[in-house]
């Protein structure tokens, strides 16, 4: 599969063990009661309902779904209350819920056939120490997404964890108003992926050891446009992990070895982070051209391929960039900065919107700001199919872009 920027570079629950006999089909009969009586209480569900998860490793065979609205689902804590899927024949998802003011805690949520926790067009979504993993580790054959929210509106995903992923580990989509903070992502092909979402704040995580640490893109043929990220205060590190997505998926081009890296995206603010030891690039900023996408048929005629507004400044950066994805990009990091050399901090893949240009640049709203001291910019080349890769001279990057507002989501601090 082509790789994105060089041919080489992509962007891009009674618990088991209480008595109960294990039977041929994978469940005991005391998981099977359990596993009915929590299905009974999600049905059950009114406004208000609160729903104890107790302590255990809790043994599903079947998606667990949730459809009202004001329910708090609580465990005991996400090394505590285990919701095991190992053994799922029916439904992909290990819980899905659709529903507003919509609580899940304190629990964990391992080894679905599908996606872990998936929940559809709700509002007022609140994910504190919830944890999902693919317990034999990464595979292609795992679920895609972790932590799923989709077409929701105040959503806060704080504290948790995700592991093993074969797309993105914490992942919100198409959403509104959106806050991810002091999570963990590890082992997965993206870390945390803000895609065509709006007003989303990304901070105090930790990513390591995925493809992609943290994941800023926009699609084209979704339902809305992202725009106003802010990724800040975070640890980005050492995320070399090789990239085990399925073939044909977006982030099936993400090189191993990508910090931070922006798709396509608007009024973009990375700044406060500790970048470090990416061994592609540290940042990667880039259009829709450089992915192996832009030549399938339909496209949406009005998606906006390019990356505008973005505002790069006051991170920290060390090592990365030393061994690139890639036979093309090894090349040219020998070629431009010799057998010990390495990338820089910063990779664009060098496309603009040409029938914005104002004196040869972004008109001043629509720029890549880049406030960081000394860090350089390799500019990819890419609209001349990547012939001519050259650093950058700072002052291309010398501007300054209006600061985006902190997001704040109702009764939450």
């Amino acid at each position: 599969m082509r790789h994105w920027l060089v041919v080489g570079l992509g962007l891009f629950l009674a618990a088991c063990g209480q008595g109960g006999k294990e039977t041929a089909k994978g469940l005991s009969d005391a998981d099977k009661a359990f596993q009915q009586n929590l299905q009974q209480q999600l049905l059950d569900a009114k406004p208000g309902s609160v729903i104890e998860i107790p302590a255990g490793t809790h043994q599903f065979d079947r998606v667990l779904m949730l459809r009202a609205n004001g329910v708090t689902v609580r465990g005991a804590g996400s090394d505590k209350s285990i919701l095991s899927f190992k053994n799922q024949i029916s439904g992909p998802e290990g819980m899905l819920v659709y529903a507003n003011d919509f609580t899940i805690e304190n629990l964990a949520i391992e080894d679905s056939k599908g996606d872990g926790l998936k929940i559809n067009d709700g509002t007022n979504i609140t994910i504190p120490g919830v944890r999902v993993e693919w317990t034999g580790g990464a595979k292609t054959t795992n679920g895609a997404y972790g932590i799923y929210p989709v077409k929701c509106t105040n959503v806060l995903i704080e504290d948790s964890s995700a592991f093993a992923a074969s797309d993105s580990g914490i992942y919100v989509g198409q959403s509104h108003n959106i806050i991810v903070r002091r999570n963990r992502a590890e082992r997965n092909v993206a870390g945390i992926e803000i895609e065509n979402s709006v007003d989303a704040d990304v901070y105090g995580n930790t990513a390591t050891d995925n493809a992609g640490g943290i994941l800023v893109f926009n699609m084209p043929n979704l339902t809305m446009a992202g725009r106003a990220s802010r990724v800040f205060d975070n640890k980005v590190f050492k995320n070399n992990h090789a990239n085990f997505a399925a073939k044909g998926a977006a982030v099936a081009s993400v090189p191993a070895g990508s910090g931070v890296v922006i798709n396509s995206n608007s009024y973009v603010e990375i700044f406060d982070n500790d970048i470090a030891d990416n061994q592609t690039a540290n940042i990667i900023v880039s259009a829709y051209f450089s992915t192996n996408y832009y030549n399938k048929p339909g496209v949406d005629p009005h998606y906006d391929p390019y990356p505008r507004a973005i505002y790069i400044y006051g991170n920290r950066f060390k090592g990365g960039g030393d061994s690139p994805e890639g036979l093309d990009l090894k090349a040219l990091r020998i070629s431009m900065f010799g057998i010990n050399g390495h990338l820089p901090d910063v990779v664009w893949d060098g496309y603009q919107d040409t029938t914005h240009l104002v004196g040869g640049k972004p008109p001043a709203n629509e720029r890549i700001c880049i406030q960081n001291g000394n860090v350089q910019v390799l500019n990819a080349d890419g609209p001349n199919k990547y012939a001519n890769p050259k650093l950058m001279d700072k002052s291309a990057f010398d501007c300054e872009l209006a600061k985006l507002p902190a997001i704040t989501l109702p009764g939450k601090a």
